[in-house]
């Protein structure tokens, strides 16, 4: 067995670096530091727990007052546009 020829991946520093979510997205996530990843996880969790993915184009978020704030205002964004409005409200 060439269990030793199998490289582990090293996950990136960048996303794993903890950061600080701004008072509008600690709203949704919480206060504590954390990494990238697990920001992006507990809004998703924080979408399927309020059943705000569109049910025609379930790649659109439909924002209620939390994510508007943190969606500058949006009432919907696509999945990819709500990633970059996110990294907007986090401090390294």
């Amino acid at each position: 067995m060439a269990t030793a020829a199998k490289k582990e991946s090293k996950p990136n520093a960048g996303f794993m670096k903890p950061v600080t979510p701004s008072k509008i997205l600690a709203e949704v996530v919480g206060t504590e530091p954390m990494p990238r990843t697990e920001v992006t996880k507990k809004v998703w969790d924080y979408i399927k727990k309020h059943d705000l993915q569109d049910a025609a184009n379930r790649r659109m978020i439909n924002a209620d007052a939390k994510l508007e704030a943190v969606f500058d205002g949006k009432k919907q964004v696509s999945m990819f546009e709500m990633t970059k409005l996110i990294s907007n409200h986090l401090k390294a």
